[in-house]
């Protein structure tokens, strides 16, 4: 697959770095490469310009493997094996993909289920998957909902293997894969002795590695949730992740009501009231993972979850008394004390700190 060069994501992130008098001899070298349906953006510093472009085409050689593996949009990956036979029996998976459904499994457990791979049916039912939008009836939703639920899972350790108990359960890593993957590319570069770099999934996840020369940090813009090309807040990151979801990113409109992508699995109905979360994390797949859940919980049913899960930031982006208005909160952990060797700083676009 060919290559390609592009500047424009939907979460703006600020490249620029100025190198000042030449005072090192890094050299930046950035590509980008479209998978799992989004654009993955490589920018990274090392001493050698071929180097770094060596050790960014094995990241998206790995990415491509992973969007192999990983898509429902293609029947021959290992995924949409999986949903076509583990109603009927045990399948074997692939230890580091089991070891993606074991963590899948867990942050569901620890989210009450807000987080949860087997939303796919509901995504299909609501036209989100190749189809236009519609809205389903009560009891369709209700049908479809007796297939939704992580504990239909059944993992079993010693053997990697996989089964639902029901028919109709289908798995969709949409809201966990590109994080999974941009932590992958994270530990090739790290093997490669890379110690700059910033990796972007497109709008959805980022993970930055070290810091810029001669910067503080690697500086991330989130946008306005009403306008993408505005600016909300600017974040700086060091050896730290970041992980969005919007209500702006996949939606329709039917009788004037807008209808976002983002499921509660609970309901089995699209989240309302929220325009979109922001997640710092020590890793993207927690980050990603968590994206979604506070995006259905809100500033208020979040705080339990953050009282006892260390090192999180959240920002929440709600709608105002009249758009394009929005209300923002900040919320962190109760313990929040990161490493030196990271950073995780939320500034709002006038540079005030929080």
């Amino acid at each position: 697959m060919k290559r390609i060069r592009h500047t424009g994501l939907a979460v703006l992130c600020a490249w620029a770095v100025s190198l000042g008098a030449q005072s090192t001899p890094l050299v930046r070298y950035e590509a980008s490469h479209p998978a799992m349906g989004t654009v993955y953006v490589v920018a990274a510093y090392g001493r050698d310009r071929d180097y770094l472009a060596g050790v960014v085409g094995e990241v998206f050689d790995e990415i491509d493997r992973l969007d192999n593996q990983m898509s429902n949009y293609k029947p021959e990956s290992e995924l949409s094996g999986i949903n076509r036979e583990a109603g009927k029996r045990d399948v074997v998976v692939e230890p580091q993909f089991f070891q993606l459904l074991v963590d899948s499994y867990r942050y569901s457990q620890d989210t009450d289920g807000a987080f949860d791979i087997t939303v796919g049916p509901l995504m299909k039912l609501w036209g989100f998957f190749r189809g236009q939008g519609r809205v389903p009836s009560q009891s369709e939703i209700e049908q479809v909902l007796h297939g939704v639920g992580y504990r239909h899972l059944k993992l079993n350790s010693s053997r990697h293997t996989v089964r639902f108990d029901t028919i109709g359960v289908e798995l969709d890593l949409g809201g966990i894969a590109k994080g999974y993957a941009v932590d992958r590319a994270v530990e090739i570069l790290r093997s490669a002795g890379v110690t700059a770099a910033l990796v972007s999934s497109g709008m959805s996840s980022i993970y930055a590695l070290g810091s810029p020369p001669q910067e503080r940090g690697w500086t991330v813009t989130l946008r306005d949730p009403y306008d993408a090309h505005k600016a909300a807040d600017v974040l700086h990151l060091e050896n730290y992740s970041l992980s969005t979801s919007g209500s702006y990113e996949r939606f329709f409109k039917i009788g004037g009501k807008t209808y976002c992508h983002i499921m509660d699995p609970h309901t089995g109905r699209p989240v309302e009231g929220m325009l979109s979360t922001a997640v710092l994390a020590s890793t993207t797949l927690q980050s990603e993972a968590l994206s979604k859940p506070f995006f259905i919980w809100g500033p208020a049913r979040s705080r339990p979850y953050l009282a006892t899960h260390a090192n999180l930031a959240v920002v929440f982006y709600q709608p105002g008394r009249k758009p394009p208005t929005f209300t923002r909160t900040i919320l962190r952990s109760n313990s929040f004390q990161l490493a030196p060797s990271q950073l995780a700083e939320i500034s709002d676009r006038r540079g005030a700190s929080n």
